[in-house]
């Protein structure tokens, strides 16, 4: 008797584990039908007409103008801002990243630079999301910004003296996406 109830349970417990499996690939197959065949994500946002060249043109100057905020003169990174794929949202859809540094400073010029660009920014329309000390040994301080008329946003670091660098100020702008004339106009940016 022991033994038939052993031999139910486990007919039971098969049963049950077939028809679990049976529901997630279901519940699978009917959320792909649901949405096409498509994993494009929708944007919380209309991007902006631009093909790369403007918008390298464009995040050019955002990058300009927030050194010029700091009011700090040293040497800048060169190389310029980059293309990124949003492929998540459309083939035809990139934003700008542009990482750069101004160096060859003191730790007094990443101080003013940091205060003058922390001023300069809500009075040119950026919205300052985080501003204190970055989570490391040195507790540089740090900026998170993000400015919706530009699509852009920002993270600053200040960086001073240390073992182990000189003084910068270490930026990261990064634009929204920008839709592209076509996926074709993209292929071979960088």
């Amino acid at each position: 008797m022991a033994d038939t109830k052993a031999t139910g349970r486990a007919r039971r417990t098969a049963k049950t584990i077939r028809a679990t499996a049976l529901a997630v690939a279901l519940t699978g197959l009917l959320s792909t039908l649901s949405l096409g065949c498509s994993n494009v994500k929708e944007l919380d946002y209309t991007p902006a007409r631009m093909d790369p060249e403007p918008a390298r043109t464009k995040t050019k100057q955002v990058s300009s103008s927030l050194l010029e905020m700091t009011g700090v003169k040293g040497k800048v990174t060169e190389p310029g801002p980059s293309v990124t794929r949003c492929r998540e949202y459309g083939d035809d859809l990139f934003s700008m990243s542009h990482p750069w540094s101004v160096y060859e400073i003191t730790d007094e010029q990443v101080d003013t630079g940091i205060t003058n660009l922390r001023k300069a920014l809500t009075e040119n329309g950026w919205k300052i999301t985080k501003d204190g000390k970055a989570n490391s040994q040195a507790q540089d301080p740090e900026i998170y910004a993000e400015n919706d008329a530009e699509q852009f946003a920002l993270h600053v670091t200040g960086s001073k003296k240390s073992a182990t660098g000189d003084p910068m100020i270490l930026f990261k702008v990064v634009s929204k996406c920008f839709k592209a004339e076509s996926a074709k106009s993209l292929d071979g940016e960088y």
